[in-house]
Parts: C-alpha cells; structure tokens; sequence
C-alpha cells in the first residue's frame, strides 16, 4: 500500500547519476519534492523535470528541493541530467525496491512485458519527512499539476 499524506516517507538510499550514494535522511530539514518519473529521454518525462528545473529558483526561495527517481541506470540519468540541463539529483532505482516501498510500480510500460518503471507519482515531504502531498498517476502520459505542487510546498512552514 502506498504511503499516505501524513505518514512519514519510506527511507531510502539511492546512487545519483555520478554513483554517489543519496539518502532520504540527508534532506532533513528540507522540504522535498520526490518527482518520480517512468523513463529517462521520453516526451511527458523531459517536460516534467524541465519544468521542475525552470521553477527550482522559486522553490529553493521556498526551501524546497526535488529529487528525480526512476528505474533508469545512473550513465541513462546522467546523460539525461546533461542534455537537459536538470539541475537536482538524479536518482537510480534500478533494483526498483524504493517503487516497491512507495507502491508506483507500473509494469509493461509500453507493451515491453516485464518492464516495471515508477508511476509518474509527486511526493511532497515536509522538514521531517512526513508526506504532506501525494498525487501518483496510473497514466504514464498524464502531468503532475505544477501549481498545486508549489501551493503544496508553501503550505509547509
């Protein structure tokens, strides 16, 4: 079962694009935006993390960072992070047991059977951790609402 708002957000520990082993615990005190995306150089996914790259200004005004998830490999997202420019942590779920922890997995993507990647799912985690907004898409091609993200971000004092 997914976590729900108001439940503190399932620890993990990721590699990001350079291999660098990331954890959930290191952004204590931050408000965090877990942006989880289905596949790296896809359409829907490269205007959502660009989009989130374009607002990183207000939301670090806001004290809020965001991180990208996906079952892609690390050198998938570091490339990706290059082209496009993304300018927040990439982070590797290729043994998808963080999709797993958060309930998103969504399998066969485009008719590949066998294939689970994330749902594109937004979690927003508040100084402690706990989730104070949810939204997870079963529509691979589906947009998060950007506005609500931010109102979401806001809301958290």
């Amino acid at each position: 079962m997914a976590p729900a708002v108001g439940q503190k957000a399932p620890d993990f520990s990721l590699v990001d694009a350079d291999l660098k082993p990331r954890s959930l615990a290191e952004f204590k005190g931050k408000t965090l935006i877990l942006a989880f995306y289905p596949a790296a150089f896809t359409g829907v996914c490269t205007k959502e993390l660009c989009t989130f790259r374009d607002s990183l200004g207000h939301l670090d005004q806001l004290g809020a960072a965001v991180l990208g998830i996906s079952v892609d490999a690390p050198f998938a997202n570091k490339a990706f992070a290059s082209e496009h420019k993304i300018n927040f942590p990439l982070l590797s779920d290729y043994a998808r047991e963080v999709i797993s922890a958060y309930d998103i997995q969504f399998p066969d993507l485009a008719g590949l059977k066998g294939y689970t990647v994330a749902k594109r799912a937004i979690f927003v985690l508040d100084k402690e951790g706990v989730i104070r907004y949810a939204w997870v898409s079963d529509d691979p091609k589906k947009e998060p609402d950007y506005e609500e993200v931010k109102q979401a971000v806001q809301q958290i004092k």
